[in-house]
């Protein structure tokens, strides 16, 4: 009763990760399957800028601190996440996260994620879309 109920938390999270909300239950449901959890004491790196990301973490507890160059950008608490552009393309993180108090995190690495959403064009066009409506988020116009 309780490993179903850690499930189903972890699944509407996972559905609050706008990259993500364009899922189906069972897409989200598989993910969470997948994942891992990582447990990171206060003060630890949790990534660090510069370096390859390979996925997604969301976390289950604790605080932590997102910083660039070194300067805050954000905190970040339970149910927040980072790291969701790591799903889709292989490039370096932008930023340090450092756990501020000890953190919980749901950690889902690339392939992971697509090993669970498999090949499905419904999967492809719901991250398509999402991508699309971030890009336009931007305050700088796109070079088509």
């Amino acid at each position: 009763m309780v490993a179903q109920r850690e499930s189903s938390d972890r699944v509407a999270m996972l559905a609050a990760v706008p990259l993500l909300s364009g899922l189906a239950r069972a897409q989200l449901e598989r993910i969470a399957r997948s994942s891992h959890e990582a447990s990171y004491e206060a003060g630890a790196t949790i990534v660090r800028e510069g370096d390859r990301g390979t996925g997604l973490y969301l976390l289950l507890s604790g605080t932590a601190e997102v910083r660039r160059g070194g300067r805050l950008v954000r905190s970040l608490t339970k149910g927040e996440f980072f790291g969701e552009a790591a799903l889709l393309v292989d490039q370096a993180r932008t930023a340090d996260v450092l756990a501020t108090a000890r953190v919980r995190c749901l950690a889902v690495n690339r392939w992971e994620f697509w090993a669970a959403v498999g090949v499905d064009p419904q999967v492809d066009q719901a991250l398509f879309e999402e991508t699309v409506r971030r890009l336009r988020g931007f305050r700088t116009e796109l070079v088509e």
